[in-house]
């Protein structure tokens, strides 16, 4: 009887342990829906901004193009003449002067060539008698011509007495015609004389004219700079055997450069002769340089639709160097209105560009496209107006209808 009891006592209290907790677990879940209730309830904290409203004002407009460097001037200098390669004085990246010696060639038989045209000239301006006179050419001071005329003079004098003489019957018929006879003849030797002084005098001028080539033949022997620059290229060297025409180096001048630049069709009217440009190359990386366009081509490329547009670049320093690719701006000649606000109200994320226009105490967020960067200002082409407020910090905190305060 007493075992009995126990066991009753026993299963009565396991139940009231069990229904105790069944009634703390309740408890306590009820105590969390409560709390998770309250918690939604409570507003979320504003975040701080600042605001700048939007302005409008004129800024100068930039047409975007692409082009190479080249050089001022680039020239092949080829050899005027035949020989052997006796002195390189240059080497490639050499700086010249204008007529700098490039190559020199062997002269020993141009030289030679040169005396004997100057020895044939001087002999035949001996014949003529003329050394070193100058002036216009006088047939009349060539000695066989002087001897001739002398001749003739003195043929027509006794010709003259005697036909004096033969009027007063002093001497024969005979005798006056052969007086008339010789005296022709040598009238004939006189004008003979000139002519052959004439034919002297020609061929003086071809054997000055062979002196003036001879001479030029030595000078080719030397192959000069045509101008001022660097030797890019050196094509010969010593020993080598080289015929008229054969390139033995490249010059250029790169001070100053030229830049070629392709400009699209839709932006031909905005381009003219002395508009400054300002570019960039990948060598110098955040460096930009300047130029003035002093060329527009006269026809568009009808494969491409586009201009060809040269500017002149300085290059004072040398550091730019012929084929860079360069990335230009062309400034057009009237600026015109642009929306602009502060860099820092622009957010682009994943491609997207936004901005959060201030409205009451929320923002709102606009998607918007940029156009040109002035200065720490940047344009809205499209998606907001002028006078509207846009957040300048914490920006990336915000999100459209969030609550703010400033």
């Amino acid at each position: 009887m007493t075992r009995e009891r126990g066991k009753t006592i026993c299963a009565a209290l396991l139940v009231a342990s069990a229904s105790a907790a069944a009634a703390c677990g309740r408890a306590a879940a009820g105590n969390a829906k409560d709390s998770g209730d309250r918690a939604s309830t409570v507003p979320a904290a504003a975040v701080s901004v600042a605001a700048t409203a939007a302005v409008e004002r004129p800024i100068a407009r930039y047409i975007r193009v692409t082009g190479t460097l080249t050089a001022e001037q680039q020239a092949d200098v080829a050899a005027e003449t035949t020989g052997r390669v006796v002195a390189t004085p240059v080497e490639r990246g050499t700086r010249v002067a204008q007529g700098a010696e490039l190559v020199r060639l062997s002269s020993t038989e141009t030289d030679a060539q040169l005396k004997e045209a100057e020895a044939n000239a001087a002999q035949i301006e001996a014949r003529l008698g003329l050394g070193e006179r100058a002036g216009a050419f006088d047939f009349n001071s060539v000695p066989e011509v002087q001897n001739a005329r002398a001749s003739y003079e003195l043929a027509q004098s006794e010709f003259n007495r005697i036909r004096s003489l033969l009027d007063q019957r002093v001497v024969s018929q005979s005798e006056y015609d052969q007086r008339r006879t010789q005296m022709e003849a040598a009238r004939q030797q006189y004008e003979a004389a000139k002519n052959a002084a004439a034919q002297q005098y020609q061929a003086l001028q071809a054997a000055r004219a062979r002196v003036t080539l001879a001479r030029k033949a030595l000078a080719d022997t030397v192959v000069r700079a045509p101008f001022a620059g660097i030797v890019e290229e050196r094509l010969v060297s010593l020993g080598d055997y080289v015929n008229k025409g054969t390139k033995v180096a490249v010059v250029v001048r790169v001070n100053p450069l030229r830049a070629q630049l392709t400009v699209p069709e839709q932006f031909v009217a905005a381009v003219g002769v002395g508009q400054p440009i300002t570019f960039e190359v990948d060598a110098y990386s955040g460096r930009a340089f300047e130029g003035t366009i002093r060329y527009i081509s006269p026809a568009l490329h009808a494969d491409r639709r586009a201009l060809t547009v040269e500017a002149i670049v300085p290059n004072a320093s040398n550091e730019l160097k012929p084929g860079l690719f360069a990335t230009a701006r062309v400034q057009q000649p009237k600026p015109t209105p642009a929306v602009l606000v502060p860099a820092s109200a622009v957010q682009t994320t994943s491609g997207t560009t936004r901005v959060f226009v201030v409205s009451g105490g929320h923002v709102e967020e606009r998607v918007v496209t940029t156009g040109q960067t002035v200065d720490d200002l940047v344009e809205i082409a499209s998606g907001l107006k002028a006078g509207e407020r846009v957040a300048t910090t914490n920006v990336g905190k915000l999100a459209d209808g969030i609550r703010i305060q400033m």
